[in-house]
């Protein structure tokens, strides 16, 4: 029988939330609730799978993985993009690649964005932390509002765009920067562009919304966050390659700036990482997209990719090319 691996069900919730009734009747479905390790441990694991399902970027999927696994047929990963995925190595061995559109992950990231600025300029962890030791606001600081102060978008589309809209609703002055911003886009949400080292140098919260490449990968260094205002805060709900870690890591130990940080270099988060005990921090487990709207969404677009596909008419490809050599 077809063997189809749904990779990183690390909440539980793959099996409940879609139905896999239509795929059950063709093949047997393995949830794996743990992230399966080092591409060697992935290999091993997967060698006698036909069909992975793969939730977004948490396992890393290149070629020398895809060599590995003669049994692969279909990889079929969750969102629109995945850096994790080596496509062309698929292609090359005649897997099929596809992917799900019809999400909206953009509101639950946008949200988070706004959720973690205010969770670090009001100190609500600390808050929380201390009512559940028995104390109240002795070792609470002031909070910072957010009306007046300035809110720098690094990237201005779907998700970029929404959070400049929650933080005008808020009075926060918006300005912007990404590699391909025009100003006539950016003004037409009421956001300003300025140059890459005018926005560091004026915002109070940098928050990241960029998609990730080669051009884009540490796009935050060491000169961007010396730049940055005494006591900034810099916020990423986007990719954790943006920032430069050898780079945030010591304004963070030095109380330079803060930081409110829902994804990594490596997830799951290593329990050792000095990330995980960096001062001025707010630290989530990469929640954005993970919503109850959005999730049986990823999987429901996810069980129809697999039904198509055990059918014989695979939809949502990406490489159409190796459904030729199939």
């Amino acid at each position: 029988m077809t063997r189809i691996a749904i990779l990183d069900d690390w909440q539980g919730i793959a099996e409940t939330a879609a139905d896999w009734s239509a795929v059950r009747a063709h093949a047997e479905l393995v949830f794996f609730r743990d992230h399966l390790g080092t591409p060697d441990q992935v290999a091993a694991t997967l060698a006698g799978f036909d069909a992975i399902v793969a939730m977004r970027e948490r396992t890393r999927l290149h070629a020398d993985v895809i060599t590995r696994l003669p049994n692969l047929k279909l990889l079929s990963f969750t969102g629109a993009r995945n850096a994790a995925v080596d496509i062309p190595a698929c292609t090359a061995q005649g897997v099929v690649v596809c992917n799900t559109t019809t999400t909206r992950s953009s509101h639950g990231t946008a949200e988070l964005a706004l959720g973690l600025m205010l969770a670090a300029l009001r100190h609500i962890p600390t808050g929380d932390a201390e009512m559940r030791a028995g104390r109240f606001q002795a070792n609470v600081p002031p909070g910072g509002e957010v009306a007046g102060r300035t809110l720098g978008l690094l990237g201005l589309g779907n998700i970029g765009s929404r959070v400049a809209r929650y933080a005008q609703a808020m009075d926060m002055k918006t300005i912007a920067w990404s590699q391909n911003l025009t100003a006539e886009r950016a003004a037409a949400i009421g956001v300003t562009r300025v140059d890459k080292a005018e926005l560091f140098a004026r915002a109070d919260v940098v928050s990241i919304h960029l998609v990730l490449s080669d051009r884009t990968r540490h796009i935050v260094a060491a000169a961007e966050i010396a730049a940055m205002k005494p006591g900034a805060l810099l916020v990423n709900t986007s990719r954790g390659p943006h920032v430069d870690p050898d780079a945030l890591l010591p304004a963070l130990e030095q109380g330079r700036i803060r930081a409110a940080i829902d994804v990594y270099d490596t997830e799951p988060l290593p329990a050792a990482h000095p990330l995980r005990r960096a001062p001025g921090t707010v630290l989530t487990p990469h929640l954005g997209y993970v919503t109850a709207e959005n999730m049986p969404e990823l999987y429901r677009s996810t069980a129809e990719n697999l039904a198509a596909w055990l059918a014989g008419t695979p939809i949502r490809v990406l490489n159409p090319e190796a459904v030729k050599q199939g």
